[in-house]
């Protein structure tokens, strides 16, 4: 296999259920094998092809799953890999993308919780300077109230000028 068609294979496929409502992100990979064990109907491809000696096709962009499955589809899971893509990778005081960690705006000995509205990304030394405090306490401020993404917004980290299409079945418009 060429290093370019492995490439393609590891182009992001979106997955959506059959009622066209995004599911999640895969590699082509396993979206070519999803289809050929007929359980996906193509609905976009890339202009990239991936070969056998006795085939080729295009590699697929969005997918459709044949058979609805029963999902919650707008929920997000709350963890560091998530908190980081809202928060942009970068410190909510400060902006800062170096040194990240994670802060309860309302201190855990204070009583806050581990929760999106709780939870914000910050670097070491805002962090530190803020201590175990709130941030009014600590004299600092947030540049964005932290709110629970939705499924919509988890998408859109994938979007990029290959995979412009996939806009219309995340409920955007191509502009």
């Amino acid at each position: 296999m060429s290093n370019q068609q492995s490439n393609n294979l590891n182009n992001l496929t979106l997955i959506l259920n059959a009622s066209y409502l995004p599911l999640g992100v895969c590699n082509s990979k396993r979206a070519i094998c999803l289809y050929f064990l007929d359980k996906v109907d193509i609905l976009m491809n890339y202009d990239d092809r991936v070969h056998s000696p006795s085939m080729q096709m295009r590699v697929p962009s969005v997918v459709k799953l044949k058979k609805y499955v029963s999902f919650n589809s707008l929920d997000i899971v709350l963890n560091r890999k998530n908190l980081l893509m809202r928060d942009h990778s970068s410190c909510q005081y400060c902006g800062s993308k170096s040194n990240l960690t994670i802060d309860h705006i309302i201190p855990k000995q204070q009583g806050g919780k581990d929760s999106w509205e709780n939870l914000i990304i910050a670097c070491s030394p805002c962090n530190s300077r803020k201590g175990n405090k709130t941030p009014s306490e600590a004299e600092m401020k947030l540049l964005k109230i932290p709110k629970k993404p939705n499924r919509f917004m988890y998408f859109n980290q994938y979007i990029n000028q290959k995979n412009e299409g996939w806009k219309e079945y995340l409920f955007q418009s191509k502009n």
